[in-house]
């Protein structure tokens, strides 16, 4: 999971409405009622699609050069940002058992102070992935 930066074209729809395709990423599109909400939408649709990828192991392409893209007319390109892994914390929040294996004695020593495993090992997989908590959802 990761942090990404796609261009996406905007195209101006009646009503003050907008259309918004990410050229690169097929089948990667959405709409909102006026600009604002077309870029939050833009935004949640490319985190969806993205965390999807990443989760069934395909290769995420790479970003094309705003400049390289074809407009038609009262179309602009806005490059949108997402993070997968802030995206997985909202919506993928399904407990998964994991079985570990540990010392007998720190066994007996985390039981008397009362650990929380669970709890431990979560802090410290954040840490080791390098998430110090200024992504927590």
């Amino acid at each position: 999971m990761a942090k990404y930066v796609y261009p996406a074209v905007f195209t101006p729809e009646e009503g003050g409405k907008f259309s918004v395709d990410f050229p690169d990423l097929d089948g990667c599109y959405t709409c909102g009622d006026n600009l604002g909400d077309a870029i939050v939408m833009a935004e949640d649709v490319l985190a969806f699609y993205l965390f999807d990828e990443e989760k069934a192991g395909h290769v995420i392409p790479e970003p094309s050069d705003a400049g390289s893209i074809h407009l038609n007319t009262g179309e602009f390109v806005n490059y949108i940002t997402c993070d997968t892994i802030v995206y997985a914390r909202m919506h993928d929040k399904k407990s998964v058992r994991k079985t570990v294996t540990i010392p007998g004695w720190l066994n007996e020593a985390a039981k008397k102070k009362n650990i929380n495993f669970s709890q431990v090992l979560q802090q410290a997989l954040m840490y080791e992935i390098g998430d110090f908590g200024e992504n927590r959802a």
